[in-house]
């Protein structure tokens, strides 16, 4: 009871405390360009299919990794200079969030739709970066043990900024106006800033690596006067910057089997998850239902599922973790077998919701701790972008089966084979538990990459 209460403590560390409020300072955005902004353009009039096309704002999420090789390496003046990099990219973010909220609270989308737009994108945009950074901090501040704990508050910080900007924004809608909502947004953007302001810049000694390769490039190019100095410099910044990450990444021992690992571990989950609603539906759910069950109490289990992934994480570390939770994982799928079975019994949904919602949570957080613990501190913002990029692309597309599955089966036969697609990434771990019998820390990875 001793070492679990001490795991349990690692939520009293500062760090991990700071960002849960970087990470409510990261959900805020994503709804005032999605679900809270598709009510104000309905209100205003705007036909669905325009309402729909403004989807596409979002699609910045998807695409961070193309520009988070310059938040990795690219100073920011005048704020790298006064906060250091992580902190100055921050802050600037979230200066450029509220500053984007300003900009679409105070546009009219019934008189110029594409000025709405234009703050809409500008919002992803600045909000996706703001991703970038506070994911490469996260890394960067927290032991492996407490990478669990972190992951958990990320997604407790986020929920909540989102019960804000989504419920939140439409109250103060209805009450005081468009622009009010999203100004009160922007505010509450200060919880962020001055979380950045009372913490420290991480320390990054593994850049002295990076900087010894990238001076070998840089003598290289510059041993071909043709191509200009300007030229030179920045193949040299983009070899520092791009080439690096990736061949650090690409060149470890067994990274095919990670990316597979990476691509499987939440197959079953997405195969459930895309299908969820479709069930509730047609087994007889109402839609009051399915919001106030799914939607509300399924939120809180997350959560729960989230912090109590981060204890498992400190308690048994990041693999035999991913090992716990992607079993409970699997085995939640059949409590979907057990509900189509009894029906559209409501009492039973709170438990299906309970058990899914849990479990998946606790994966989540494993999981993310993982994806952290593979990045090398000198390329953190980059390679982390990168492998969650790639996690996202991979459920996507495992889920966009999941329909073809489901018109040609009973819903029983569905969730038997969603848990089933759980096993080879199960299978995977255990092999990879085998493969690498200690654990990588990002210390070790850091130490590999420099033994090359």
């Amino acid at each position: 009871m001793t070492s679990w209460t001490r795991s349990l403590a690692v939520y009293a560390d500062r760090r991990v405390l700071s960002i849960l409020f970087l990470g409510f300072s990261s959900g805020l955005p994503l709804l005032l360009v999605y679900g809270t902004l598709s009510a104000w353009l309905t209100e205003a009039g705007l036909s669905l299919t325009v309402i729909g096309l403004f989807s596409w704002a979002s699609t910045a999420y998807a695409f961070k990794w193309l520009w988070s090789p310059l938040v990795d390496r690219l100073p920011l003046p005048p704020f790298t200079h006064l906060f250091g990099q992580r902190r100055g990219w921050m802050l600037a973010s979230q200066l450029l969030v509220a500053g984007a909220m300003l900009g679409l609270g105070s546009s009219d989308p019934a008189a110029n739709v594409w000025v709405t737009a234009g703050w809409a994108v500008l919002l992803a945009f600045a909000s996706a970066t703001q991703d970038i950074v506070i994911d490469a901090y996260r890394v960067e501040i927290l032991e492996e043990e407490k990478l669990g704990a972190g992951a958990g508050n990320i997604v407790l910080g986020y929920r909540l900024a989102m019960l804000a900007s989504g419920g939140g924004a439409l109250v103060i809608a209805d009450a005081a106006g468009w622009f009010w909502a999203y100004a009160a947004m922007a505010a509450l953007m200060g919880v962020g800033m001055v979380t950045v302001l009372l913490n420290r810049e991480p320390a990054r000694p593994h850049l002295e690596r990076s900087a010894v390769e990238e001076a070998r490039a840089q003598a290289w190019i510059d041993g071909h006067a043709h191509l200009g100095p300007r030229v030179s410099r920045g193949l040299g910044w983009l070899y520092g910057a791009v080439v690096l990450p990736l061949k650090d990444f690409f060149t470890r021992p067994h990274w095919l089997v990670i990316l597979l690992f990476i691509a499987l571990y939440k197959y079953g989950d997405a195969l459930l998850g895309v299908m969820a609603n479709p069930f509730y539906i047609d087994i007889g759910f109402t839609k009051t239902e399915i919001g106030v069950v799914s939607k509300s109490w399924g939120v809180i289990m997350t959560i729960v599922g989230g912090l109590v992934g981060g204890v498992l994480v400190a308690k048994l570390g990041i693999m035999r973790s991913l090992l716990v939770c992607g079993v409970l994982q699997a085995a939640s799928n059949l409590v979907f077998v057990a509900q189509a079975m009894v029906g559209a019994d409501v009492g039973f949904l709170v438990v299906t919701i309970s058990v899914e919602n849990l479990t998946g949570g606790m994966g989540t957080a494993a999981f993310v701790a993982y994806l952290s613990s593979l990045c090398n501190l000198a390329y953190t913002a980059t390679q982390y972008a990168l492998v969650s990029s790639f996690m996202a692309f991979a459920r996507t597309f495992f889920a966009s089966g999941g329909g073809w599955v489901a018109d040609r089966v009973d819903w029983v036969t569905y969730f038997l084979i969603s848990t089933a697609a759980a096993l080879p990434g199960l299978l995977l771990l255990l092999w990879m538990m085998r493969l690498f019998p200690r654990e990588t820390s990002q210390v070790k990875v850091a130490a590999l990459a420099e033994d090359d």
